[in-house]
C-alpha cells in the first residue's frame, strides 16, 4: 500500500546531526521525504559518515551553534538553494557529569552557551525566513531533566528548562505567523548522555518506567518527525514527554 511521506517536499535543518540522536532526526526526516541541512562543530568523520548515510538529500555544515554570524550566513544559503526553510530543529547540546562542588564556572557556562543560547542565535539566524513565508515549525529538543527532577547534572538541567521556557515564549511570540514552535523531552535514550550514567543508575531508572526499557535514537527521531509534520498542525508551546511512562 502506498504510504504518504510525512515530510515530503520539506526543506529542514538539524543542529548538531552529526551522531546520536541528531544523526538519527537526519535519517528520520530524510526517509520522510525531507530535504536536511544538519550543522555540526568538530567530529568532521562523523558528520561525513552522516551525509554518507542520508544520500543526496542531505548535506552538512560545519558551524557553531553559538555564532550568529555563521548561522545568518547559512541561513542565507538555504534561502537560495530552497527559498526558504520549513522546519528548524535545535538538537546541538552538551552535558558534564560533575557534581556542583566540583563544577567550574566555565563548564556552567560553556553548556548554557550551547544548550540555550545556541538555540537562541540558531532561531534568531532562521526566524526571519519562516516569518516571510508566514508558517514555519521550530522544535527545540530539551530534556526530561529540564521538567523533572531527576538526578542530572545542574548545568544540564538548568539548560533543558531554559529550553522548556524558551520554547513556550517563542510559541506566543510567532504565532501569529503561523509558526509552531514546541519541546521534545525525552528521557534516557539508548547512547548519547546515557553513555555516562552508571549501569545502576540506569537499571534504577528502567524500573520505575511503565515500557520496561529506555528508547532507542531511532524511536525518539520518528516520533519527533511526526510531531513536526503537517500531521501535527496545531500544537504549539508544548513540551512534549517521551519517557516510556515514568
Amino acid at each position: 500500500m502506498y504510504k504518504k511521506l510525512l515530510l515530503k517536499d520539506k526543506k529542514v535543518v538539524v543542529t548538531g546531526g552529526s551522531k546520536g540522536l541528531g544523526r538519527a532526526v537526519v535519517l528520520a526526516c530524510a526517509k520522510e521525504g525531507a530535504q536536511v541541512a544538519f550543522t555540526y562543530a568538530h567530529d568532521d568523520a562523523a558528520a561525513t559518515k552522516t551525509e554518507q548515510l542520508v544520500g543526496s538529500v542531505g548535506f552538512k555544515y560545519k558551524i557553531s551553534a553559538t555564532s550568529l554570524v555563521e548561522n545568518i550566513k547559512m541561513a542565507q544559503e538555504l534561502k537560495e538553494r530552497w527559498g526558504g526553510i520549513d522546519i528548524l530543529i535545535n538538537n546541538a547540546g552538551r552535558s558534564e557529569f560533575l557534581p556542583m562542588a566540583l563544577m567550574e564556572e566555565s563548564d556552567w557556562r560553556t553548556t548554557l552557551d550551547l544548550n540555550l543560547t545556541g538555540a537562541f542565535i540558531t532561531v534568531k539566524a532562521f526566524l526571519p525566513l519562516m516569518v516571510a513565508q508566514k508558517k514555519g515549525h521550530v522544535m527545540n529538543v530539551g530534556s526530561l531533566a529540564g521538567v523533572r527532577i531527576l538526578a542530572a547534572p545542574i548545568d544540564y538541567s538548568a539548560s533543558k528548562a531554559g529550553l522548556k521556557g524558551f520554547s513556550e515564549a517563542l510559541a506566543k511570540e510567532v504565532g501569529r505567523y503561523n509558526i509552531q514552535v514546541n519541546c521534545f523531552a525525552p528521557g534516557i535514550l539508548d547512547g548519547g548522555v546515557a553513555m555516562g550514567i552508571p549501569e545502576n543508575k540506569i537499571r534504577d531508572y528502567i524500573d520505575q518506567l511503565s515500557i520496561k526499557r529506555i528508547a532507542t535514537f531511532d524511536e525518539a527521531a520518528r516520533a519527533l518527525a511526526f510531531f513536526v509534520s503537517d500531521k501535527n498542525s496545531y500544537m504549539s508551546g508544548a513540551t512534549l514527554i517521551f519517557d516510556g511512562g515514568l
